[in-house]
């Protein structure tokens, strides 16, 4: 059985996340989506709300499981015995910044892999912090994001669901 742990703050969860996850759920047995719960970002929802909103944009697929972590990404995988960390790919800066991530975690953990997915073409632009910065500026974010995330983002700035 291999099992993959996708690892991020999701602070919120989009519909290139999502899409992320479809993909790996097809092609591994099982995908933990594991939601940062220590970050040191200035996070808009906390970590029991990324939860519940990445659960509800899954909660189709049933080899995804959504649970929170904290620590070292590689001693969570190997606690849940994942044999690969998966991560998206936008763009040249996330490659740059993955690539050093994915040495660093084989040299803390040499049994783990990391796959990366390229994004689909159409959400290359999408990221959790553009979408926020719309959102607070009362812009058009429904087509990014599942729709009960889009309207959870939407009530933290007061803005109408």
């Amino acid at each position: 059985m291999v099992l993959g742990v996708y690892p991020g703050t999701f602070d919120p969860v989009t519909v290139g996340h999502v899409d992320v996850v479809r993909r790996a759920s097809s092609l591994f047995e099982n995908v933990i989506v594991a939601v940062y719960g220590g970050s040191s970002k200035n996070l808009l929802f906390d970590a029991d709300e990324r939860v519940d909103l990445f659960r509800r944009s899954v909660g189709e697929l049933p080899n995804v499981e959504v649970t929170k972590f904290e620590g070292l990404v590689v001693r969570f995988a190997k606690e849940v015995g994942a044999k690969v960390i998966i991560r998206g790919l936008r763009s040249g800066s996330d490659f740059e910044y993955e690539f050093d991530m994915a040495f660093m975690n084989r040299r803390l953990e040499p049994d783990l892999d990391m796959v990366f997915f390229m994004t689909s073409q159409e959400y290359m632009f999408v990221s959790s912090s553009l979408l926020k910065e719309v959102a607070r500026l009362e812009g058009e974010i429904d087509e990014f994001l599942p729709p009960h995330v889009a309207e959870a983002l939407k009530i933290k700035f007061g803005l109408p669901a």
